[in-house]
């Protein structure tokens, strides 16, 4: 499942809606991502976020903090993006330096400004299939199984190896809703193993290089890898063992290159989104 090329198309898609509601409406979406400290990893993902928003047509606003800022100072920056007419979207890039609350940050964003899906009205509504954001990630998953699996997902067992509220209970709601049965395994699982070989499709999500191996999975299975890992070499890897998985799987998404770009254009979509339902 080449997430590369389904997120371009998306992407292009994009392109079009975007400079359709600024000439019919004269709205251009804006995204405003909030990044606290100095992590290169987050620094080069929300550089990635404002040229990709660009490249769509969209406005990006970014802001840079220290390290030190207070959970006063970055409330204060939430409720003004909260007021901002130009910003349709936030997202405050996680996770946050350890003395700021990430939780009240969350739930400061007006959720319908909240493209991360992350505030627990968006999760709320998510979890009794109601119209609103989902989380990126998730939503990515979901499209590239709509994409390239053809069939009906209804009556598949779905394992979802992982249980944040980032990825693993997100990913299973949307699941569910597909009608799947869905098993949610973590840390404290009986038999992972066992329980993962039963698995029409199986959900990596755990941040454990090539954890899942090829014993692990039933010929035939689909395999969404959303972990992403760099080794000590620097190279990228996945939750599961690709090399020796891939060849047991009707479709399996590579590391990197699979969920990844996805993640970046749903963020987009979710963006677009927000600017026709806030600006009216």
């Amino acid at each position: 499942m080449d997430g590369k090329a389904l997120s371009a198309a998306l992407r292009t898609d994009l392109t079009a809606k975007v400079a359709a509601l600024k000439a019919t409406r004269g709205i251009t979406a804006g995204l405003a991502v909030v990044l606290v400290g100095d992590d290169p990893a987050s620094h080069v993902y929300v550089r990635n976020k404002g040229k990709q928003c660009v490249a769509v047509g969209m406005n990006s606003f970014e802001h840079i903090l220290p390290a030190n800022t207070t959970q006063s100072d970055l409330l204060a920056l939430v409720q003004k993006l909260n007021a901002d007419d130009a910003v349709d979207g936030i997202l405050v890039q996680l996770p946050l330096p350890a003395h700021l609350d990430a939780q009240e940050v969350i739930n400061t964003i007006d959720p319908a400004k909240d493209v991360d899906g992350f505030h627990p009205v968006n999760v709320g509504k998510l979890s009794v299939g109601l119209s609103g954001f989902v989380p990126c990630t998730p939503l990515g998953c979901l499209k590239l199984l709509q994409h390239y699996v053809p069939q009906d997902l209804s009556g598949k067992h779905a394992v979802v190896i992982g249980r944040s509220n980032i990825v693993g209970k997100p990913v299973a709601a949307l699941l569910l809703a597909q009608n799947c049965t869905v098993t949610i395994a973590h840390s404290k699982t009986k038999d992972l193993q066992a329980l993962c070989r039963t698995a029409d499709i199986l959900v990596a999500a755990i941040g454990k290089p090539h954890f899942v191996k090829a014993e692990w999975v039933k010929d035939g299975a689909i395999v969404l890898d959303v972990g992403i890992n760099r080794l000590d070499n620097g190279t990228l890897v996945g939750d599961v063992d690709y090399a020796a998985v891939a060849p047991k799987t009707a479709a399996i998404t590579p590391v990197p290159g699979g969920v990844g770009p996805m993640t970046i254009a749903c963020l987009l979509e979710n963006t677009y989104q927000a600017a026709v339902a806030w600006q009216g």
